[in-house]
């Protein structure tokens, strides 16, 4: 089992950044691809973006990429998404996932593990 706990989220304004990270704890955290995914209201849950096991490799959404960056630490088992001009439409709950798959890695069918999400609100 694999216990996951995003913090970072709040209210900022468009154009605005914020940091979301999410601690583990549990199994090893470096046997894991992680993701974070998005859940706007009235919509699916979808992709944004994704990091390999030692962190060599990142894959993004294209409607976040060139403003978000994925990093982690697995000395720390924490992962974060950096969010850079923000925009209304990225209002939403940001939930980070531990996976199994790397090849398979945007979709949610790939992630065992997720956790309780943390709310990002981006005013206009």
């Amino acid at each position: 089992q694999v216990q996951l706990v995003e913090s970072g989220g709040g209210l900022v304004q468009a154009g605005g950044s914020l940091r979301p990270s999410c601690a583990a704890s549990g199994r090893t955290f470096s046997d894991y691809p992680m993701g974070w995914f998005r859940q706007a209201p009235g919509k699916e849950r979808e992709f944004v973006a994704a990091i390999s096991r030692r962190g060599n490799r990142t894959y993004y959404a294209e409607t976040v990429k060139g403003r978000f960056a994925i990093t982690r630490d697995n000395a720390k088992n924490t992962v974060y998404l950096q969010m850079n001009s923000l925009k209304p439409e990225d209002t939403a709950v940001y939930y980070c996932a531990a996976g199994r798959d790397w090849a398979t890695m945007t979709s949610r069918d790939a992630y065992d593990y997720w956790g309780q999400g943390t709310q990002v609100t981006v005013s206009s």
